[in-house]
């Protein structure tokens, strides 16, 4: 009698341990979607494991500004846009800036994960019941719609502590999805060294594939909103060890997740030479190598992806416009209700004209990253101002890695711009 009770202490221990997760769940609902997925899918079964130096550098500067973000929000109590718009020269000019451009590519991408994840829903029917084939449009649309009105219900709950617990379910089912995947189907170990020595692809396409993965995986999003987070969860300035620690369990967590998806799409079909430029295509070429058990696991982590990613997408722009004007997020208010009413009903572009999102979702990865500098310079000048951060003086170490991340940012950019006229 007593080994069930042992094993009901066991599991409630391990649910404590996950839920106990932090701010730092948001970091990886935004960041790891299935924009995120595609451009690792892409990649992986493209180039192998070559950019797995962007993906760990990407994390590397992801981690130092989401310590950087949340300590300046636990030392002052103050959060990102609206300290922008109070201490620094120009602003209210960077903060506008900032808050459209984040909301386009959010919105953008919001688009492309709505349409993904409804075909996911329907693809898995289908591996099981293939007679379900025809009619593909209206079902879409319609598991498309009831995603969109079950998330628009969540958000009405308005409490932090209820979203956090829904994307850390999410965002577990996602984890442990790909990590299984991981040991069915994975890379040559050589391949993962040769992979963290920097190259890129001298192939059409190269440059836009590490621009996309830059915008993906260190998202101005994850930073920017943080300090609403870290509010939402009632930390305070007694928290900044925890803070820390968090930030860096994210980081680490973004980077063997995304690596996961990568490795799989590597070892299962970049050999073969079969390169894929949907995630749905993997139903037609992974599953001959990895059986029908596999590409369904695969299937479920991509569509955790997307729902863990609708549902930050959803309060990115009440986020940025709450912090520039006060910040404080009140998810209770008219506003935040009717801009993320808007935001799902532009949510349904792609799945009513039934378009293909994954050219948008790489794209959008692409211009997140112009958004990038003015994000690092902002929170670089705020947390070396001596009259904020007053005792809690910023260390040269994480100047340096601050302005590492910049130089890399500008650089990334760069590559982005080249990119897009070579694309257009």
């Amino acid at each position: 009698m007593e080994q069930p009770i042992a094993s009901n202490s066991w599991l409630k221990k391990v649910l404590a341990v996950v839920l106990a997760f932090g701010p730092g769940i948001f970091a990886i609902g935004y960041t790891i979607g299935t924009g995120s997925v595609t451009s690792m899918i892409v990649a992986g079964s493209t180039y192998g494991m070559q950019l797995l130096w962007v993906l760990l550098l990407s994390c590397i500067f992801s981690g130092v500004l989401m310590f950087a973000y949340g300590n300046y929000s636990l030392v002052t109590g103050e959060t990102a846009l609206f300290a922008f718009k109070k201490h620094l020269k120009w602003g209210k000019l960077i903060a506008i800036l900032i808050i459209v451009g984040i909301s386009f590519g959010q919105w953008n991408s919001l688009m492309g994960i709505l349409g993904i994840s409804a075909n996911i829903i329907f693809e898995i029917f289908l591996i099981y019941f293939p007679q379900l084939a025809g009619n593909e449009y209206e079902a879409v649309l319609g598991i498309a719609i009831f995603i969109i009105i079950i998330m628009y219900a969540l958000l009405l709950v308005g409490k932090y502590t209820f979203f956090e617990k829904i994307l850390v379910i999410f965002v577990t089912i996602m984890g442990l999805s790909f990590l299984v995947s991981l040991f069915m189907v994975y890379p040559q170990p050589i391949e993962v060294v040769r992979g963290l020595m920097p190259s890129i692809p001298q192939v059409e396409g190269g440059q836009m594939m590490v621009a996309a993965f830059v915008g993906t995986t260190m998202a101005a999003a994850t930073f920017l909103s943080r300090p609403l987070f870290v509010k939402g969860k009632g930390w305070t300035i007694k928290n900044l060890a925890q803070q820390k620690k968090d930030a860096i369990i994210a980081a680490c967590l973004v980077f063997v997740i995304s690596a996961s998806v990568m490795a799989v799409a590597s070892g299962a079909l970049f050999h073969q030479g079969l390169p894929v430029t949907k995630v749905l295509d993997m139903a037609n070429t992974l599953e001959p190598v990895a059986g029908k058990f596999a590409l369904t696991l695969f299937f479920f982590g991509t569509l955790s992806a997307g729902l863990s990613s609708i549902f930050p997408c959803l309060l990115i722009a009440p986020i940025l416009v709450a912090d520039y004007q006060s910040g404080e997020l009140d998810t209770s208010s008219r506003q935040f209700k009717i801009i993320t009413a808007i935001a799902c009903l532009f949510a349904l572009i792609v799945p009513v004209f039934g378009a293909n999102p994954i050219e948008m979702q790489i794209l959008s990865q692409v211009f997140n990253v112009f958004v990038l500098p003015l994000v690092i310079l902002g929170i670089l000048m705020l947390i070396n101002k001596k009259s904020l951060m007053k005792k809690y003086k910023t260390h040269i170490g994480l100047n340096i890695v601050l302005v590492l991340s910049l130089i890399f940012a500008i650089i990334i950019s760069y590559n982005g711009i080249i990119a897009l006229q070579v694309y257009f």
